[in-house]
């Protein structure tokens, strides 16, 4: 008898799990383009909790990355960006090329330093800081970094260079402390391709070819430029 009310039993539930298995979202791909700010410049008169924002050079840059993203070949289904003043400068020029569009302001994508193997970068910070971001980033991969729920997503975040550099770390599975090993320029461009499946796949990684050589900087190796007139060289009369 009891055998054959588990066999009832058994016999109802399966159907409305199966049900309820069905009626999930199946998941599909998500792509994240990172976008590194363009160039700024200390403001000593800059809020100290915003920085400074953008210099006519990473202003220029900015228009020259938010060109390139207009031309993406799907639409970008969401907009974020970090609240500092760079990042948001940065969003602000490339939303002249989407109009109607807005960003949204997430916070765990404001820049911080996370532990590195450079022990030398590192030695004026407070562990704490150090851990404090760390956790922020783990956060913020765990938030964002996941399979779309429904159809294929494409999402844009404008923020900073050691947050990139830190979720590059985390899309590969490599120890993180490794991302100050990486170096990427400002108004970069990092593609990562999360699977349906969950795996991570990444494309490009601080990807400037929307730039023009002497408009390259923020990498290792890019000279300091300026978008100052420089001094006309005149002949000396004689």
């Amino acid at each position: 008898m009891k055998r054959l009310l588990w066999v009832f039993l058994i016999a109802l539930l399966v159907p409305a799990v199966a049900a309820a298995e069905s009626a999930k979202p199946a998941t599909a791909a998500r792509n994240l383009v990172l976008v590194r700010h363009g160039h700024y410049a200390p403001d000593p008169a800059a809020d100290p909790a915003l920085g400074p924002g953008l210099s006519p050079l990473g202003v220029a840059q900015a228009h020259l990355v938010g060109a390139r993203l207009a031309g993406w070949p799907v639409p970008f289904d969401a907009l974020y960006v970090s609240p500092l003043q760079r990042a948001r400068d940065t969003a602000a020029t490339i939303a002249a090329d989407f109009p109607g569009r807005e960003f949204t302001v997430v916070d765990d994508l404001a820049e911080c330093t996370p532990p590195t193997r450079r022990s030398e970068i590192v030695k004026d910070e407070k562990p704490e800081d150090l851990a404090a971001c760390k956790a922020q980033l783990d956060r913020l991969f765990e938030m964002m970094f996941k399979p779309a729920a429904g159809s294929e997503r494409t999402e844009m975040l404008v923020c900073h260079g050691n947050v990139i550099r830190y979720l590059v770390t985390r899309a590969l599975g490599v120890d993180t402390a490794a991302w100050l090993e990486m170096s990427i320029g400002h108004a970069s461009m990092t593609r990562i391709r999360v699977e349906a499946d969950g795996r991570y796949k990444v494309v490009a990684v601080g990807d400037v070819g929307h730039l023009p050589p002497n408009m390259l900087t923020g990498a290792t190796g890019d000279a300091e430029r300026s978008l100052a007139i420089a001094p006309l060289p005149l002949a000396v009369q004689k």
